[in-house]
Order: structure tokens, then C-alpha cells, then sequence
């Protein structure tokens, strides 16, 4: 399947580790990691799908496809900006959230809007929308996707 990984673009150690974890684990599993393709949780999780030998997808909100992080398999160049947002969530089957601010909290909706499960890992709470998973642990958000992907309806 393919898992959206969205988060903070900017973030401390422990939670680059936290979202690299969660790549390690979606590459181990054969998984594809879509993500906005630069900095932060992104660059985190593709670093650690491709240690795990899995393929990554970045949808980035410039015009060059040379601008993503060095772990994209594939860059989406669209000059979108942030309105790209809803493509990211969209080109995955679930979605992992590990921090984030008010670009997240966008991705969030958009997730929940179109019907995606997503499993929320130290985010915004959004424990009151169907679909909104909260976990404690990066094996515990890879695992609530495989659940409700397989028995989800959508493509």
C-alpha cells in the first residue's frame, strides 16, 4: 500500500527518530511512503523507507523537482504551495501524522475529508473525526493502517 507521511517540516531529534522509525517500518513491510518531499518529518521517514530498501514518492509545492530531499525515489514538482496539500494525502491509501503544524493540521482535514484512515502519532488531536486513530508508537501507527486499510473500502 501506499502510506502518506505527513508532519512538522522542521523538527527536534526524538521526533526525526520517530518518523524515521515509521519509514523504516513502512520500507520493511513493503510499503511506499508518499510525503510533501523536503525537510523534517518527510526527509526523516523517506531516510528511513529507504534503509529498509522501499520506494518513496514526494509531492513537492515548488515548480523545481530537483528541490526535494536526497530520499525521493520520485519528486512531483506542481508550484502549488501549500495547496498542494490534498495531493499528498489523496496518493496515499492511509496516513501516518507525526507532528506538525497548521500545514499538517491542513493535511489532516484533507485525510479525513476523502475518507482516509489516519493514524495520528504526537499531532493535533483529532480524536473526535471518524477515521482519526491516536497511537504511542511508530509500530503502532504502521499497524492501524495495515488494519483499516485492508478492510477499508477506498482504492
Amino acid at each position: 500500500m501506499r502510506v502518506s507521511v505527513i508532519g512538522g517540516s522542521s523538527v527536534d531529534d526524538e521526533t526525526a527518530a520517530v518518523a524515521e522509525r515509521v519509514g523504516e517500518l513502512l520500507g520493511d513491510r513493503d510499503h511506499t511512503v508518499v510525503c510533501g518531499g523536503y525537510g523534517g518529518v518527510m526527509a526523516a521517514a523517506c531516510r528511513g523507507t529507504k534503509r529498509a530498501g522501499g520506494q518513496t514518492v514526494g509531492i513537492l509545492s515548488g515548480a523545481d523537482p530537483r528541490a526535494g530531499n536526497d530520499y525521493l525515489d520520485t519528486a512531483v514538482a506542481t508550484g502549488l504551495g501549500n495547496a498542494r496539500n490534498p495531493l499528498v494525502v489523496l496518493n496515499g491509501d492511509g496516513v501516518v501524522a507525526v507532528d506538525g503544524a497548521t500545514g499538517t493540521l491542513s493535511e489532516l482535514g484533507h485525510a479525513l475529508d476523502y475518507g482516509r484512515p489516519v493514524a495520528g502519532l504526537n499531532t493535533h488531536d483529532c480524536t473526535e473525526f471518524d477515521g482519526f486513530e491516536a497511537v504511542e508508537t511508530a509500530a503502532a501507527a504502521v499497524d492501524s493502517l495495515e488494519r483499516r486499510v485492508t478492510s477499508s473500502s477506498h482504492p
